[in-house]
């Protein structure tokens, strides 16, 4: 175990010191990387632990970046507390669609079926209102400050997300060593079983979706304040809730790493896949059923589900070598 934490610790410090002799192009690469990580962790927390698939986060991530974009540009706010602000909104939103989704116990793909209408109501009313300028989307001026959350180089939006990443793996950590931990893994496995033993999973699926919609907005918040440029298909479309829920599904669902380790490995494929066919759009959403499916086909515990499960299977027959 402590050999485990030592190679996680010395990742940790590769990942916060590379930035420094990276060039620009890769330091936009490990941006996304990380924001995606960022995200993915988020519903994790919901649909990983929970069970309750999600197929509309764009929802929560689209209402963060235009909340803070909004109160910046027409209202002058800073986007580090606008920020919270779409946040709250947010889970507000989240809390919505579980009031009326786990009141009525609609889970698998009629809560996917849920959380997609409602990303695509958003997505309608925003991109027909004169208040968020329609599908023009909303173009945040440049003005490097720190304090407006707007910086003159990439590196500190590098260390912004960073940090943001490493919070919430350690915040999805602490959640799966916890009493809400136990009781969301034990609604995904068999919800029915685990009210009978006294669960009470109308609020613990309350709580995790609550947790997830309001973590995800803050990261719409940096999504449009590194772009600059937030637009409805850029904020409430299919293929972002797609983009979240990848790096999660390919990592492992349900495990501390997974999303992270998930990332790593599709959003770089993403990246290459634009560059090589740029004149072909579409593309890069074919790799990613491709990869969808191979996943599911052979690997469908994730990759570090499939590592854990492995070093489960050795100690089993360490064990039985050892009688």
């Amino acid at each position: 175990m402590k050999r485990q934490y030592l190679i996680l610790g010395l990742v940790w410090l590769l990942l916060a010191l590379a930035p420094l002799v990276a060039t620009d192009y890769l330091l936009h690469i490990g941006i996304l990387i990380l924001m995606y990580a960022y995200l993915s962790q988020c519903w994790n927390i919901m649909s990983g632990y929970s069970g309750q698939f999600s197929f509309g986060h764009a929802a929560f991530f689209g209402t963060g970046a235009y909340a803070s974009s909004v109160l910046l540009t027409k209202y002058g706010l800073s986007p580090w507390l606008g920020m919270w602000v779409g946040a709250l909104v947010a889970l507000a939103i989240g809390l919505f669609i579980g009031f009326l989704s786990f009141r009525f116990r609609l889970k698998g793909a009629y809560f996917a079926l849920a959380t997609l209408a409602v990303a695509e109501i958003l997505r309608q009313i925003v991109q027909n209102s004169e208040f968020f300028n329609k599908t023009m989307g909303i173009l945040i001026p440049l003005a490097p400050n720190p304090l407006m959350f707007q910086f003159e180089s990439r590196l500190p939006y590098y260390y912004v997300i960073f940090i943001m990443t490493t919070l919430v793996t350690w915040l999805v950590y602490q959640v799966s060593k916890s009493k809400l931990g136990f009781n969301l893994v034990a609604i995904r496995e068999n919800e029915d079983a685990a009210r009978s033993l006294g669960v009470d999973a109308f609020k613990n699926k309350m709580i995790a979706i609550g947790l997830s919609s309001a973590l995800t907005a803050l990261g719409g918040t940096f999504y449009a304040q590194y772009l600059l440029l937030i637009e409805p298909p850029l904020a409430f479309s299919s293929g972002v809730s797609i983009a979240i829920l990848l790096p999660a599904i390919i990592g492992g669902a349900g495990t501390v790493l997974g999303p992270v380790i998930g990332s790593f490995v599709i959003t770089p494929l993403g990246e290459l896949t634009n560059a090589l066919f740029s004149g072909t759009p579409g593309v890069q959403f074919i790799v990613y059923g491709a990869i969808l499916v191979l996943v599911i086909l052979f690997l469908p515990e994730g990759i570090v589900g499939w590592v854990l499960k492995r070093m489960r299977l050795k100690q089993v027959q360490k064990g039985a070598q050892a009688k």
